[in-house]
């Protein structure tokens, strides 16, 4: 499903350049739940930008499900992105002037993924599998914490991703709403969703299939996770 190839990352400016991720490999199986972890600075959001085409690899390949990401001309990688991947943003990132269903169809609206008349139904549909159907027509700010994230991973969900990718989704959430969502994570993983997420949290790294950490742009540590 993933594959990345001695994938490397540099930046340069003000006369110096520094060296966010070197010579990173990794193969994620279809259905697969891969968690990065590492100190701030390790590398682990570069890893996930490189596989949601928000930044490209100064060196190495990216392949998701099939396609050569670091080859993808710039006018592609948005459409292809909107289409192929979900991402679940640690603080929402929600529009605060759309309501719950809106936020959700945003992304069928952007990549025309679904019929127009077709996508309430599929985000009311979303929200409601993520047990919040309730909340449908409430703006963001009416919303807890919990809820909000639960709009963000139903949002995610929109164009049915091959990849959903999540930047440490438990962070901003309370223990109770952290765990509740890692049981939802779970439910999706199990039918099939494949996912990478990037945390510090022990509990999710106990949940996942496997774990890789980074030091320093380097991983130096791959295992899997014994469950049970």
């Amino acid at each position: 499903m993933i594959r990345l190839a001695g994938a490397g990352k540099t930046y340069a400016g003000n006369g110096a350049t520094c060296t966010a991720l070197s010579g990173f490999s990794l193969q994620v199986a279809r259905g697969e739940f891969v968690a990065v972890t590492g100190q701030s600075g390790s590398g682990k959001s570069t890893v996930l930008n490189l596989l949601g085409g928000l930044d490209r690899p100064s060196t190495g390949e990216v392949w998701v499900d099939g396609q050569a990401v670091h080859a993808l001309p710039e006018r592609d990688l948005a459409r292809w992105r909107g289409r192929a991947v979900g991402i679940v943003f640690q603080f929402f990132q929600l529009m605060p002037s759309l309501t719950a269903v809106e936020n959700v169809m945003l992304p069928m609206d952007l990549a025309g993924c679904w019929p127009a008349r077709e996508r309430r139904g599929r985000a009311l549909a979303l929200l409601e599998r993520l047990d919040i159907p309730e909340q449908a027509d409430r703006l963001p700010g009416a919303m807890s914490g919990g809820q909000q994230q639960r709009v963000a991973v139903a949002r995610a969900l929109a164009n049915a991703p091959a990849l959903l990718l999540a930047d440490e989704p438990t962070g901003n959430l309370d223990t109770r709403n952290a765990a509740a969502l890692l049981d939802l994570l779970d439910e999706l993983v199990a039918d099939g969703q494949t996912l990478v997420m990037v945390t510090h949290d022990p509990a999710v790294l106990r949940r996942a299939h496997r774990t890789v950490t980074l030091v320093d742009g380097r991983m130096v540590d791959e295992r899997e996770v014994r469950h049970g």
